[in-house]
């Protein structure tokens, strides 16, 4: 088994076992839920066209990431990653807090991570590591801070490289700090993958499995705008979490920025507790990236390929009783074409999208479909975005863009609830 193989299927183990009920402190069962994730990436080499936005190490600092969680409970930990690295990761010191915004944290909610009972914790390479619970009330839509100082020089080796949210780095062990002093700030996040809370009765999880559009890339940052977080509001008061899987870059069947989709399928989706339902919104980049700057030598892709990569997760989810919902592709006529990556769109790759999409939408195979093309699309020039919902990049829609994408979802038959029989909704479901 090589490496890549044994950590996520150790990720996979250790998120799996949270999912059976343990016993709280006066005997009753209880159960563990993922409220938040990043899906880990690898720190990817200098030759590669977009810049990491991190530092070649972090050395006698605190980092403070800050995150909004789906639901709430009264007992958080978290899940650290050195999924990607090549040494042992050493913490010297990590808390949890209630975030109060820009850095600062409510001084009385503010918690020590511990880890088997110790206060640091060394990660081994390639490995997870779960904290102990703590005592915290984490409301549902709640945000919380978490604080992770690095005492040795640490190469950011596993991170998330979109955050849309500003971390903070600091000098020195800040991690109990009301308000770092922050030397710089980082757009990405680094080493921490989930935050769980622990809840009374079982709850249900839906994760989104997808690239930048997913991920909210071009949203408004530190306000969560991706079109995740919109469901996860609707959803809160009913014990569904909303889990984003998105990685800017990411593809269905190739790495670089990222694993792809079938190799992480596991790890993000099927091993969260109480996953009822996968959103699978992956594949316009495996169609644009061939002939640009990140990826000039790749063959052009073949919708044949796409859907037989698509089939793949459909079967492993319902190998697990998960119902899988497939999303068209997004309009990408004119996108990037002003930046490193011109070349993404043109007429050949626009005709994969729409045989892609044809098959999402006709096909039968995905249990349901979201129908964001005809959400986003301009109705004079269907291979365009709408211009309300563009970002301006022509790739990724804006924060309008991406509510509008949110605001169609019938949340039941996203579920299985029931069947969509609103008018105009994009979800369609298909019996089987």
């Amino acid at each position: 088994m090589n490496h890549l193989a044994s950590s996520t299927l150790l990720a996979a183990l250790l998120l799996a076992v949270t999912a059976a009920p343990l016993p709280s402190r006066a005997g009753e069962a209880t159960h563990w839920a993922t409220t938040w994730t990043a899906s880990p990436q690898p720190l990817w080499a200098g030759d590669f066209v977009l810049p990491t936005n991190v530092p070649h190490h972090l050395w006698n600092q605190t980092v403070r990431q800050t995150a909004r969680v789906s639901i709430g409970g009264a007992r958080v930990r978290v899940l650290l990653s050195n999924e990607y690295g090549s040494k042992p990761l050493r913490i010297g010191a990590a808390r949890i807090a209630r975030s109060q915004g820009d850095g600062r944290i409510a001084a009385a909610s503010d918690r020590t991570l511990t880890f088997g009972g110790k206060t640091s914790v060394v990660i081994p390479p390639g490995a997870p590591m779960l904290s102990d619970p703590v005592e915290l009330d984490v409301p549902a839509l709640g945000d919380v801070s978490v604080s992770l100082y690095l005492p040795e020089p640490t190469p950011p080796a596993t991170f998330h490289w979109d955050a849309r949210q500003t971390t903070l780095v600091g000098a020195g062990d800040q991690t109990g700090a009301t308000a770092l002093k922050a030397e710089t700030t980082l757009s990405t996040r680094v080493f921490l993958s989930a935050i769980q809370v622990q809840t009374p009765a079982p709850t249900r999880s839906v994760v989104a499995l997808g690239d930048s559009i997913t991920d909210g890339n071009m949203s408004t940052v530190d306000q969560n705008r991706r079109w995740p977080d919109f469901p996860a509001r609707r959803m809160a008061g009913q014990d569904v979490a909303v889990l984003n899987a998105g990685i800017s870059g990411a593809r269905l069947l190739q790495d670089k920025m990222g694993s792809n989709a079938l190799a992480r399928f596991d790890r993000d989706v099927l091993a969260q507790p109480g996953v009822a339902a996968a959103v699978v919104f992956i594949g316009i980049n495996d169609i644009g990236w061939n002939g640009t700057a990140v990826a000039p030598a790749d063959p052009a892709a073949r919708a044949e390929d796409l859907i037989a990569g698509y089939r793949q997760l459909i079967a492993r989810a319902h190998t697990r009783g998960v119902r899988i919902v497939g999303a068209t592709l997004t309009p990408f006529e004119g996108a990037l074409q002003d930046t490193p990556m011109r070349g993404y769109f043109d007429a050949d790759k626009e005709r994969v999208r729409q045989a892609v999409n044809a098959w999402i939408r006709d096909s039968g195979e995905f249990d349901a479909v979201l129908d964001f093309d005809a959400v986003t699309r301009d109705p004079s020039r269907p291979a365009r975005f709408l211009p309300a919902y563009d970002s301006g990049d022509h790739l990724h829609p804006g924060d309008a863009g991406y509510q509008a994408m949110a605001d169609s979802i019938d949340l039941r038959a996203l579920l299985g609830d029931e069947p969509a029989v609103a008018a105009g909704r994009t979800l369609t479901s298909h019996a089987r």
